[in-house]
């Protein structure tokens, strides 16, 4: 994935190269976290079966075969509770489908971008 970068570090760089001075030309405003946003990416998650390897870097998810079957009719239910704007159902299939899954307080609150 390469090595992180820090976002106010890419920001001040693409003003620069847009031809512009940051702030001077470009003001950098800190909003904080905005509903869905995360603060770091988790590649893997507690309970997806990591075996490691040889290399002390290196490991393996071993996850648990899917039933197709019961997965469709799972996505099928969730897309009836979405056209029909259910959150509370759209939550609770999600959860599901997905156990890891802890949806925020205000998820699907709708909120001036």
């Amino acid at each position: 994935m390469g090595s992180p970068v820090k976002i106010l570090d890419m920001a001040r760089d693409l003003i620069r190269l847009s031809g512009f001075e940051p702030d001077d030309d470009i003001e950098i405003r800190f909003i904080g976290l905005r509903p869905g946003e995360k603060l770091y990416e988790e590649l893997i998650t507690e309970g997806e079966g990591i075996t490691p390897t040889r290399h002390e870097k290196i490991h393996v998810l071993r996850k648990a075969p899917v039933d197709l079957h019961w997965l469709t009719g799972r996505i099928e239910e969730l897309v009836q509770s979405a056209h029909k704007q259910d959150g509370p159902a759209i939550k609770s299939k999600l959860k599901e489908i997905v156990p890891e899954y802890q949806p925020s307080p205000d998820a699907g609150a709708i909120r001036d971008p």
